[in-house]
């Protein structure tokens, strides 16, 4: 039996023992209730991340395939000059062929062994011309020698066989390509027609795991990780070509954790939607390989014009090698800044192609022998020639919006013949100089278009003293008046008139004075400040009388004259007010050209043009400007007004310019001045070109100028450079010849005194004759009278 101290021990202890359970019981739920705290913060966390996580990647898979599913790059369109026609019996000196080469971007080379070489020997010109896609049709590259004497082509002869050719045509120049507003060039290649060279050695250089990898290569990383701590520094990358598009195509350039985590999930979604070539296709039009100027070169098709101005199938295994090698810094190994590098970086790809069986040893070593390759300098991109390019937009903003000019690739096919384009541009800014030297104020501007006559194609335009500058072009924006250049139209109507008018029909030069709409008078006076009595209609024109002129032109009425300025293709508003008659009307020079286009073809009016025709980047036309002609009324007397002209070149107020020509030809022109001297203007024609020069300045203040002091020889410096033949003078249906007396007008004899041929319409020959003669007609019947006894029939 216990003792009550012996329970009272054993309660105790009994407590304590529950206690100490208790309190061990205790201390395990603690321990859990702290990991439960732990696991539901990262349980809560992992959620967040994978709700945002999936539609994060459901964004970025929208954004892959919409993008992509409808990718369409955005391509400049290109604008070309025509295409030189090479034939026997064209006129065309050795000299402007070597201008047309250089500005197509050939190059002289000897031998001449490849596309884009030429050789000059003497009076010949070999060339190697390139494939080119003309606007009727692709033509291959091929090889002719060009044969020229006196300045004519005598024969062609193809290199190959010795054949002789009818014509052959050198692809035009490259002027101008509107670019999209990234400023991005490239020339889109489907990879079935890439090299398959470069596509096994882009794989073989970049991504030797690209047929076998979802997008990222995770040992290509970790090689890469490798390596880099090896060398203690970034040597080898491990982006696939699949990461590298989704970088170029899809990201910015920033070097952040996000970007490469998002560069890593777009490349698995890219390839999970789309095939391998699907992607190397994009890549090999997508990746930056240079850069010209403001303009990025994307893409290995324009990557190949770029360095070797060749197409990218034409390239040899040490070229594409050289492309290849690029990718890895387009400007740390730009060729032509620093050739060592990427003669290194090459050979260092060519290396590559031989480890991977793509060259043997040998190919490789052979190709590494050779220099890089690279042109001088790349072709031209930009505009060269601003004004005429103005033109050509104008044009085109009838059927375009500029948005398809910069995004569609389009190849837009010009009139623009570079050679004259060249000589017209120096002819303003060196005639411009002399004219300063001359005397006459500085601060002159001027503007020159030349059109080929029959056909109305504009061969050249300028439209500043400074060709290079863009901006204000006075050859299509600038609004003078014409002055004595409208008079030839008051002439021809009163021509048309037949039974009233004739060259040889007197008018008075005499004061007149008119009253004018806002009660005051006009009161014309002639350049010389005198009057000239009784003249005929050809003296007046010449001499540029304005008396006579304003006399004449009321009797045929202004708004005949308005109407006939519109019927010449001119839509510029024109008030119908005597002061037209002396050309108070406001025109620019390619106005003025279209009016005497129509004269110098004979009365035949086409609508000037700068566009043949205008192909998408695939080559399908999308539309042609035909020759559109349209025969004026008239044309006998439009044949008797060219010869005026050709008497104001002669005898008249420009008799200076066979002088300053050094050539008799005949050439036909007008001379015009405004008041105070404000405007020079000069228009001249030979059978093939027309021209219009205006001189002046831009303030329209006084310039001192008049049409034979300031335009006229800007013109001449201009056609100086060219060959021309003369104005064509034989005389429509209804219009002859007839020989009469230089001051009555009367009919007279070949062989009599002041005896001159002149034109005349059906109806309008002279009633009256000369003693002269009289004279020698009778001499003649007598003679036959001698020999038959009889007269002459």
């Amino acid at each position: 039996m216990m003792s009550p101290g012996d329970k009272t021990y054993l309660s105790v202890n009994k407590r304590r023992k529950k206690t100490a359970a208790a309190q061990k019981k205790s201390s395990k739920p603690a321990r859990r209730g702290w990991i439960g705290r732990l696991w539901k913060p990262v349980l809560l966390l992992a959620g967040v991340l994978m709700g945002l996580l999936i539609p994060w990647v459901v964004y970025l898979n929208y954004q892959v395939t919409t993008e992509f599913e409808g990718r369409k790059w955005d391509l400049p369109s290109h604008v070309y000059a025509r295409a030189l026609e090479i034939y026997p019996g064209v006129s065309l000196p050795v000299q402007d062929l070597e201008m047309e080469l250089r500005a197509s971007g050939y190059r002289a080379a000897s031998p001449v062994t490849r596309p884009g070489q030429y050789r000059v020997s003497g009076s010949s010109v070999e060339i190697y011309r390139r494939s080119f896609r003309f606007h009727d049709g692709a033509e291959d590259a091929s090889g002719f020698l060009v044969r020229i004497s006196a300045g004519v082509v005598a024969d062609v002869i193809s290199v190959a066989d010795k054949r002789q050719l009818d014509l052959v045509r050198l692809e035009p120049a490259e002027i101008a390509s509107i670019y999209p507003l990234q400023k991005e060039d490239r020339s889109l290649v489907k990879i079935t027609d890439a090299p398959q060279l470069l596509v096994t050695g882009l794989q073989a250089v970049e991504d030797r795991h690209f047929k076998q990898h979802p997008g990222v290569d995770l040992r290509g990383v970790l090689r890469a990780v490798v390596a880099n701590l090896k060398a203690g520094k970034a040597v080898q990358g491990g982006s696939t070509l699949t990461q590298q598009l989704v970088k170029n195509y899809f990201l910015t350039q920033d070097r952040t954790v996000a970007r490469k985590f998002n560069e890593a999930i777009m490349a698995l979604l890219l390839e999970m939607h789309y095939d391998k070539s699907e992607i190397l296709d994009a890549y090999i039009n997508e990746v930056f390989l240079g850069q010209q100027g403001a303009y990025a070169v994307h893409g290995f098709g324009q990557a190949s014009l770029f360095y070797f101005d060749q197409p990218l199938d034409r390239l040899e295994p040490n070229q594409i090698a050289l492309l290849i090698g690029l990718v890895k810094g387009a400007s740390y190994y730009n060729p032509r800044r620093h050739p060592e590098r990427a003669l290194a970086r090459r050979n260092q790809v060519l290396s590559a192609f031989a480890e991977t069986g793509l060259l043997s040893d040998a190919q490789a070593r052979q190709q590494a022998s050779t220099s890089l390759g690279v042109t001088q300098e790349p072709r031209s991109r930009g505009t060269r020639y601003h004004a005429f390019v103005d033109l050509v937009r104008r044009q085109l903003a009838q059927v375009y919006r500029e948005e398809d000019l910069k995004t569609e690739g389009l190849r837009i096919y010009t009139t623009l013949a570079p050679s004259i384009q060249e000589k017209a541009q120096h002819a303003v800014t060196d005639g411009l100089k002399q004219l300063e030297k001359r005397g006459l104020p500085a601060g002159l501007q001027a503007a020159m278009v030349v059109a080929d006559v029959a056909t109305g194609e504009v061969r050249a335009l300028v439209g500043d003293k400074d060709p290079n500058r863009a901006g204000f072009n006075r050859a299509i924006h600038a609004r003078r008046q014409i002055g004595s250049v409208i008079k030839p139209l008051v002439y021809l109507l009163a021509l048309e008139h037949g039974n009233e008018y004739s060259l040889v029909t007197r008018i008075e030069d005499e004061p007149i004075t008119l009253r004018q709409a806002n009660g005051s008078d006009w009161s014309p006076d002639n350049y010389d400040g005198k009057s000239h009595g009784e003249v005929t209609l050809l003296q007046a024109l010449t001499r540029s009388y304005n008396q006579a002129t304003v006399r004449l032109g009321l009797e045929i009425g202004v708004a005949n004259l308005v109407n006939r300025i519109q019927q010449l293709g001119v839509s510029a508003e024109v008030d119908a007010v005597p002061s037209v008659f002396l050309g108070a009307v406001e025109l620019t020079p390619l106005e003025v050209t279209q009016i005497y286009q129509s004269l110098a073809a004979g009365g035949y009016s086409v609508p000037l043009r700068s566009v043949i025709a205008v192909l998408t980047a695939d080559g399908n036309e999308l539309v042609r400007y035909p020759l559109r002609m349209v025969p004026q009324p008239h044309r006998d007397a439009i044949g008797v007004l060219n010869y005026a002209l050709t008497q104001v070149v002669e005898q008249g107020t420009a008799k200076a310019l066979p002088g300053l020509l050094g050539s008799n030809t005949t050439i036909a022109g007008k001379t015009g001045t405004t008041n105070d001297r404000r405007d020079s203007w000069f228009v001249g024609y030979t059978r093939d070109h027309v021209a219009v020069s205006w001189v002046g300045k831009d303030d329209n203040s006084p310039a001192g100028v008049t049409g034979s002091n300031a335009a006229m020889h800007l013109w001449a410096d201009l056609f100086r450079q060219l060959p021309f033949s003369a104005v064509d003078l034989r005389m429509p249906d209804g219009a002859f010849w007839l020989w009469v007396d230089g001051e009555s007008g009367f009919l007279t004899g070949q062989a009599c005194e002041r005896a001159v041929q002149v034109p005349f319409l059906d109806g309008s020959a002279p009633t009256r004759s000369t003693a002269c003669l009289g004279a020698q007609q009778e001499n003649e019947e007598s003679f036959w009278r001698k020999l038959f006894g009889k007269k002459k029939n």
